[in-house]
């Protein structure tokens, strides 16, 4: 594999992919924050609504149903980031592309270590293929805590 191969079809498809990966965790995080937020300040909001129409209507009873429905949206929508790590992923995933990146403008400006080696394109593989297997082994290391806890 040449220089241009390896920069095209390694390098810069890793870049897309934790570019990709990151965005995708971070829209989740935010997303699932938004509506967090949201459906916990709605609640005053329908208990103040039950207090109005008293406890003899028939909207009591659904507003104390509606209450009890979002106490539970509440802990199902705050209990997924704990289970699929949104925001440590995309952390993680930004941290990695932004890391390639750097990879590549010293590699392509022949700067920081890459400046005097004679090998420069050995030097790039080693390092981008180190940033991956990293990643990687990050990875591993979490599913194996999951295993250990039993979590699925």
């Amino acid at each position: 594999m040449d220089e241009k191969e390896y920069i095209e079809q390694r390098l810069e498809d890793q870049m897309v992919w934790y570019d990709h990966k990151s965005m995708w965790n971070q829209n989740w995080h935010k997303r699932l924050k938004i509506a967090e937020i949201g459906i916990a300040a709605s609640i005053p909001f329908w208990v103040g609504a039950m207090e109005l129409v008293g406890d003899a209507s028939t909207w009591s009873d659904v507003f104390k149903g509606l209450v009890a429905l979002l106490g539970v949206l509440i802990a199902v929508v705050s209990g997924v980031p704990a289970i699929y790590k949104f925001q440590e992923n995309w952390m993680a995933y930004r941290t990695t592309c932004e890391m390639l990146k750097h990879e590549k403008y010293f590699y392509e400006t022949k700067c920081g270590p890459y400046k005097g080696e004679t090998d420069k394109l050995c030097l790039l593989v080693q390092r981008v293929e180190m940033l991956i297997s990293q990643e990687n082994t990050n990875w591993r290391q979490y599913m194996e805590e999951k295993e250990e806890k039993g979590e699925e």
